[in-house]
């Protein structure tokens, strides 16, 4: 027996597997296979969607399990054959070790090893191809920010534009407009442009903005900034925006102008951080010194009552909204055409919070900034 070629295999549903879908560039909900060996790529799906896999991919070949039936015959379950039938291809191609990625389904692995073939854990597949973008992924996300942009100016708008209650409570049609209302305003809004907002998305004020991840609820008031984040997908490419701009109905107060300045400041010296030759942690450090150095301590995992900081500044991003790496304590060097976002922020329970986030692509000079919509916080 020759040697075996070295071996690689994603699988799972296209539907939920960003890696995997990455490659088949369809929205399978029925489990699959993408097998590469020397160079060369395989996808194994369900009969009935080979055609549309040759159309959209580039496999070299597309088979289905009935193509690949090991001596006992496939199981009638179609995740089980779909696995029996990734074992019988590599058995065919004399492969007997396989490299697989963090995602793959438990039973992949299980009927490998049955058929006597290794499988051998690589944590950087599947991540360290994704955080480097084609130019083609590029155009893509920022098709989804433009479209994020254009709904997020329309509700600060709607915010900024509101009426006013007796008790300091924002009205449209005289009757309250909350956090809810804004998310379903949104919602509607990506609908109609043909992106979903399947992770929900932020609209939320003092006190509750203090856990800078809580979504936000009930009436929103005059006078208190609103931290609006919305970080949609696409339902065609599947990737994704992402966008925080912070709104205020009426006059913010001097310390909300303070905390604004610092974060767009924050923000500024970031940017200039992201770029080939410079880590995460180092975008981090120049954007969290700049808070710091403005009189805020940064206090994560414990909620405060003043202005402080409680995250890291950004993140990746592609076909989900979090991908590997973080701008924060740990991130490593960053790579060309790495796409991220920038979000420097600071919350209290007593004067709220202010985030402002962009996205950007790592370029070998300057990084190319996705965002035009302005950061301010008046929207009138």
């Amino acid at each position: 027996m020759n040697a075996s070629p070295p071996a690689k295999l994603f699988a799972g549903i296209a539907a939920k597997n960003p890696s995997l879908f990455r490659r088949v560039r369809v929205t399978l909900g029925d489990p699959a296979a993408w097998i590469e060996i020397d160079g060369k790529a395989t996808a194994l799906v369900r009969d009935l969607e080979m055609d549309r896999v040759r159309s959209l991919s580039h496999a070299d070949q597309v088979l289905c399990p009935a193509d690949c039936v090991p001596d006992g015959g496939l199981d009638p379950d179609r995740e089980t054959a779909t696995a029996q039938a990734v074992a019988e291809f590599f058995r065919r191609q004399q492969v007997r070790s396989v490299s697989v990625d963090r995602t793959l389904p438990y039973i992949f692995a299980w009927h490998l090893r049955d058929a006597d073939i290794e499988v051998q854990y690589d944590p950087e597949m599947g991540v360290f191809d994704r955080r480097q973008k084609s130019e083609e992924e590029i155009d893509a996300l920022a098709e989804a920010q433009a479209v994020t942009e254009s709904v997020m100016q329309l509700v600060c708008e709607k915010i900024a534009m509101a009426g006013v209650g007796a008790d300091g409570t924002l009205k449209i049609d005289a009757t309250d407009l909350t956090s809810e209302r804004v998310r379903a305003i949104a919602a509607e809004q990506f609908l109609f442009r043909n992106y979903s907002m399947a992770h929900g998305a932020i609209v939320a004020s003092a006190p509750q903005v203090a856990d800078c991840h809580h979504s936000g609820s009930g009436p929103l008031r005059t006078g208190v900034p609103i931290v609006v984040d919305l970080f949609p997908t696409n339902n065609v490419t599947h990737y994704c925006g992402d966008c925080t701009r912070t709104v205020v109905h009426g006059q913010p107060s001097d310390t909300v102008i303070q905390m604004h300045s610092a974060v767009v400041a924050a923000k500024r010296a970031a940017i200039e951080k992201l770029r080939v030759g410079f880590t995460g942690q180092d975008v981090h450090r120049a954007s969290e010194s700049v808070l710091i150095d403005a009189g805020y301590k940064s206090s994560r995992g414990q909620l405060t009552d003043q202005p402080s900081i409680q995250h890291g500044t950004g993140h990746g991003i592609g076909l989900e909204v979090h991908e590997p790496i973080l701008l924060d304590e740990g991130g490593g060097a960053l790579l060309e055409r790495e796409v991220f976002t920038v979000e420097p922020g600071l919350y209290g329970r007593h004067d709220g919070g202010v985030r402002i986030e962009d996205m950007l692509v790592v370029r070998d000079g300057q990084a190319q900034n996705l965002n035009r919509l302005h950061e301010g916080l008046n929207w009138t």
